[in-house]
Parts: structure tokens; C-alpha cells; sequence
């Protein structure tokens, strides 16, 4: 680490502690040639996400676009903007925690319709009819009975006995 003051390669660590929620190591240093003090920041580095995409082509993850595919599905829905980053990072996160490499787009498909399914019934046959490329109105019937099967039957306020 080179003092970003003289350019002196030589300093010692005063002091260190953990950072942002404990993911970084934030250190503060003193340079032993003009004696002043700087503070640097030690992370992990990440390894890049590839994905393999329908046709077979790789790229590196970016979940801007699953933020994006997501929001499509919502769109005039009941669906806040951090439940819809939530779920991009939940997704993220699982693939990042399983170490697989490349993770198919279908991995990722799946994983969003999952959790879409328990936030908001209209965004996932939206997803679905994209994600499951839906041609006809029976591929929309055939979803819609899946996800009423495993939907419990919603409670209808009203009158009693």
C-alpha cells in the first residue's frame, strides 16, 4: 500500500476494525515516512456470476436485469420496489452460496418464480407466460390451475351464519 500522500511504500496499522456489518476491515495507518494518517478498507473480492443464456451464450450476471424482468411483472401491482430488489438479491445470493458455475438462466427463471408465487399471483403468470415462453391461451390455463393448486383458498370477508 503506497501512502497516498508521499508515495512511501512503508507504514503501520494504528488501528482496525470491522465495517459495514462486518463484511469489510476498515484499518487506519500511519505513514512511516511523513507520519500521516490514512484509513483504507479491506473486502473480499467476489467472484463473477457467469450465466448461460437459452442459445448457449455466457456473460457475466447482472441482476439490473433481473431488477428489470421483475418490475415488468409488477407493473401496477401492489409490488414495492424493495420487495422487488429483495427478491434479485435473494436470487443472487442462492447462487452465489451454491458455487456452481455457469448457472443457466432457467435456474434463475425459476428461483424468481418461486419467490413471485408467494408475493403477488398477477406477477407471476406475468414472469411465467415470459419465462415459460406461453404461445397459447392454454399455456395461461394450464399455469393459472398449478398456481391455484397450490394456493390456499382465500378468505372472503362478509356476513356470518
Amino acid at each position: 500500500m503506497r501512502c497516498p500522500y508521499c508515495s512511501a511504500e512503508e507504514d503501520k496499522v494504528v488501528e482496525s476494525r470491522l465495517a459495514e456489518e462486518g463484511r469489510t476491515i476498515r484499518r487506519r495507518r500511519e505513514c512511516l515516512a511523513c507520519s500521516r494518517r490514512y484509513t483504507t478498507f479491506e473486502r473480499p473480492e467476489e467472484v463473477p456470476i457467469i450465466i448461460v443464456k437459452r442459445n448457449g451464450v455466457e456473460e457475466p450476471f447482472d441482476s439490473a436485469k433481473v431488477v428489470e424482468g421483475i418490475k415488468r411483472a409488477c407493473k401496477n401491482r401492489p409490488v414495492t420496489m424493495a420487495e422487488i430488489e429483495s427478491i434479485a438479491a435473494d436470487v443472487e445470493d442462492e447462487m452465489r452460496a451454491d458455487g456452481r458455475r455457469p448457472v443457466p438462466t432457467s435456474e434463475i427463471g425459476r428461483d424468481v418464480l418461486e419467490r413471485l408465487r408467494d408475493l403477488d399471483e398477477v406477477a407471476y403468470l406475468r414472469f411465467a407466460s415470459v419465462y415459460k415462453d406461453f404461445q397459447e391461451l392454454d399455456d395461461f390455463e394450464r399455469e393459472l390451475g398449478s398456481l391455484l393448486k397450490k394456493s390456499p383458498p382465500k378468505q372472503v370477508n362478509g356476513g356470518g351464519p
